[in-house]
């Protein structure tokens, strides 16, 4: 009798075997995938996740872009800049001034023959009238030329707001994705959530790697450009201060005067 209630009790323990559910890891190991790298977390992501992370991509490219591109302008004419204005500081005409820059078309050579071209047109009268109109004139260049050199820099703003709510976008995408797969997978296994995860936090991260860097080049070009402003408003202020200065020596001469 022991022996057939030991040999019921073998093939009542094989059959609950039998039948038990399969392990999560079994299951979860054709699940996984085999590249947990951020090349291979982005070649198994969802096709929006993929998107959101080549746009971000773009992004940084193109913050970088913009970081190259005006820091290598910003120090060619503020260099221009600054050498002109020295030039403004001696004893220098207006017309010697308006002569030695030629056909330039840098910010201070435009300064300069602005206020030359405003000398001529006035006729050779010396009076408040000619001071307020030069003044004017420089405003405009001055304004001309600042929203010239602050071109390309607004990207970086709009890249250095978005980028984080872009990549926060991919993130909940792809997790949205990780609970819809373990609903139809019917099971709450770790590795089974973990790729979808890692691969919508991937997203996040390139919405940092490209907004941080934005954000802060951003600022250092706004440094750049507002000292640029300010030698163009030196250079402004010695042009004003050259014509006032012709005008009480009475040696304002212009171009058609001299011929």
């Amino acid at each position: 009798m022991r022996s057939i209630s030991s040999l019921r009790h073998m093939i009542g323990s094989i059959l609950l075997a039998a039948l038990a559910p399969t392990p999560a890891f079994a299951i979860d190991e054709a699940l996984l995938p085999r590249n947990l790298s951020p090349w291979g977390m982005f070649l198994g992501a969802d096709i929006i996740v993929k998107t959101v992370m080549v746009g971000l991509a773009i992004a940084s490219l193109v913050t970088w872009t913009v970081w190259l591109a005006k820091s290598i302008e910003l120090r060619r004419k503020g260099a221009l800049a600054l050498q002109r204005t020295r030039a403004l500081e001696g004893n220098i005409k207006l017309i010697e001034a308006a002569e030695q820059t030629g056909d330039a078309h840098d910010a201070v050579a435009q300064l300069i023959q602005s206020c030359a071209k405003e000398a001529e047109l006035s006729g050779g009268i010396l009076d408040d009238g000619l001071q307020e109109r030069v003044a004017l004139r420089l405003e405009r260049v001055e304004a001309a030329m600042s929203r010239q050199i602050a071109r390309g820099t607004g990207v970086l703003a709009t890249i250095g707001a978005t980028a984080p709510f872009v990549g926060l976008f991919g993130t909940v995408w792809g997790i949205m994705n990780s609970f819809i797969g373990i609903s139809e997978s019917h099971t709450t296994s770790l590795a089974v959530v973990a790729p979808g995860i890692a691969e919508a936090l991937l997203a996040t991260a390139l919405g940092l790697v490209a907004a941080i860097p934005a954000v802060v080049i951003y600022n250092h070009l706004v440094r750049g450009i507002a000292n640029y402003r300010a030698l163009l408003g030196d250079a402004s202020a010695q042009l004003m201060l050259l014509v006032s200065r012709q005008r009480d020596h009475r040696e304002f001469r212009m171009a058609r005067a001299a011929e």
